[in-house]
């Protein structure tokens, strides 16, 4: 920061590495990595939903449309979600931390409480025979 701070030129990075690892106190929020590049966002999720989003910045910054539930986009997830695990190896974010329990145990769903939303149709793979 003090470089830019004193009006200093300084290499910029192209890309933002997000990392969040699962912690039991929290099990409701899953393992996520996502990558964001100048215009498109990939997200992986590892737990609870394991269902990767990708969104258009330049056309949809509030990320409501999740280009993988729709066809044509498939390189270009391919290509981010191997640029985000080359930058997760060589961060050593491929290794999951372990933290110690920390305050109270979360209780899972209140049984009495509301359902959970249902996925869209398009979001199950069909059955495989």
């Amino acid at each position: 920061m003090l470089p830019l701070i004193g009006d200093q030129s300084v290499p910029w990075r192209k890309d933002l590495l997000y990392e969040y690892y699962w912690e039991r106190n929290f099990p409701q929020t899953p393992t996520v990595h996502a990558l964001r590049e100048d215009r498109y966002k990939y997200v992986h999720f590892h737990g609870i939903w394991d269902l990767d989003e990708l969104y258009d910045l330049a056309i949809d910054p509030h990320e409501s449309d999740n280009l993988l539930a729709r066809p044509g986009h498939e390189a270009l997830a391919d290509r981010m979600s191997n640029k985000l695990f080359e930058l997760l190896e060589g961060t050593g974010g491929m290794q999951i931390p372990l933290s110690a329990d920390a305050g109270e145990r979360n209780e899972l769903r209140d049984p009495a409480g509301p359902p959970g939303a249902p996925f869209p149709p398009r979001f199950f793979r069909s059955p495989r025979r």
